[in-house]
Formats: structure tokens, C-alpha cells, sequence
């Protein structure tokens, strides 16, 4: 089967661009396009995409309002990428806040692009540049280092997150500590549970908003 898409961005170059370079691939299919974040429900309902490229910055409904409205109301949602022009944009930190599983800038290389929908439809890893990073810190607060201590995880499983927070896989995880790849997703699914996050996404920002890991 191959991976689906559904793109979302208010300008038809940008979309006619992911379009080509997507569907170069044999293994990905763009079954959708839209040109604002307000007909992004109904077409995840009927299309069923594993994965949304969404623009942050739309007239009508945006990104971060989208990816809100796609978790609240749709069932086994896909995985939202994030595609932006500035990495160093809170509408993109505050869309992975909402949700979204990684992050693109629209000026990445076709390569980059085929890799990045790749890892998101996976789940096995996140895009989470230095940049974004450092917005998380700076939202750090009191009640996210309660709650990330409060979690009570064990020193595998916050070695785990660390290593979850510099981007690694699962299977580079499991090279680093030297155990399989099964023993590092029960890890991944225990720290998940703990901290009560959808996806590595959101416990990679609970570990940076509470300083449990640092942006450096």
C-alpha cells in the first residue's frame, strides 16, 4: 500500500511543487489538495491520508487551528507535518504544541521532503530543529517541571527521552544502549503513558518546557 498525503497550503505553487516531488516517489501518493486549513477536516474524513503537510500561516482557518480541529474530531487521525517558511516562527512551535508530529520549511530539498513525510508517517522519529527547540525552553514554566517529575520515569526510560529529544529512532536508541529495538518502543510507549503525551512530539516539547532537557 502506498503512503498517502494530503496537502494543505494557500498557494497553488507551493502545493503543485510538493505535488511533483511526492509522487516522483513510487511508494507515496497525494490523495488531496487544499488551499486553507477550514477544508482540511472533511477531506482527512474522506480520504483517509496517513499524513497532512499543513501550511502554518492560512487566510481562513490556519495550521495551528487545523491541526487542533483534525485531532478533536477525527478518529485514528493522520500524522500532521508542519511545512512553513521561517523555522524560527512561534506559529510553528505553537502548531506542534497543538499536535502536529514534525516540522518542514518549504525551501528543504526534494530529498529532504520524501524523508521527512517518511519519518512522520513511521511515528519512529521527529524533525525538531534547534530553533523550535529553543522556543520550547523558553515556554518552560513551573507546572511542566511538576508534571515531567510528577511522571516518576525510570533512568531507562528518561535516558530514553533524551535521546528522543536529539531526533534519534528507535533503532538508534537501541544501538546507543546497546538493547533491541522491541525493549526501547516499550520504553517509548511507558514514557508516552506517563506523561500523558499523544506522540513522541509532545514529550520531546514536555522534556524542553520543563528543562528536563536543555536546547544546546
Amino acid at each position: 500500500m502506498p503512503l498517502t498525503v494530503l496537502l494543505v497550503d494557500d498557494e497553488p505553487l507551493v502545493r503543485a511543487g510538493l505535488r511533483a516531488v511526492l509522487e516522483a516517489q513510487p511508494d507515496i501518493t497525494v490523495v488531496g489538495e487544499a488551499a486553507d486549513g477550514a477544508a482540511v477536516v472533511p477531506l482527512v474524513r474522506q480520504l483517509r491520508p496517513d499524513v497532512v503537510a499543513m501550511d502554518v500561516r492560512m487566510p481562513l482557518l490556519d495550521g495551528i487551528e487545523a491541526t487542533r480541529a483534525v485531532l478533536r474530531s477525527v478518529q485514528d487521525p493522520p500524522k500532521i507535518l508542519v511545512v512553513t517558511t521561517f523555522e524560527q516562527d512561534e506559529y510553528v512551535y505553537q502548531a506542534l504544541r497543538a499536535g502536529a508530529d514534525g516540522f518542514l520549511l518549504k525551501r528543504a530539498r526534494p530529498a529532504e521532503i520524501v524523508h521527512a513525510v517518511r519519518l512522520i508517517a513511521a511515528g519512529d522519529s521527529l524533525l525538531f530543529p534547534a530553533s523550535v527547540r529553543a522556543l520550547a525552553a523558553e515556554y518552560g514554566s513551573a507546572a511542566a517541571r511538576g508534571a515531567l517529575e510528577s511522571a516518576r520515569l525510570t533512568d531507562r526510560e528518561a535516558e530514553v527521552l533524551r535521546q528522543m529529544a536529539r531526533g534519534l529512532t528507535n533503532a538508534e536508541i537501541a544501538a546507543g544502549l546497546v538493547v533491541g529495538t522491541e525493549t526501547v518502543k516499550s520504553h517509548v510507549s511507558a514514557v508516552l503513558a506517563k506523561l500523558g503525551a499523544r506522540d513522541r512530539t509532545q514529550a520531546v516539547i514536555a522534556a524542553y518546557e520543563s528543562g528536563f532537557v536543555a536546547p544546546g
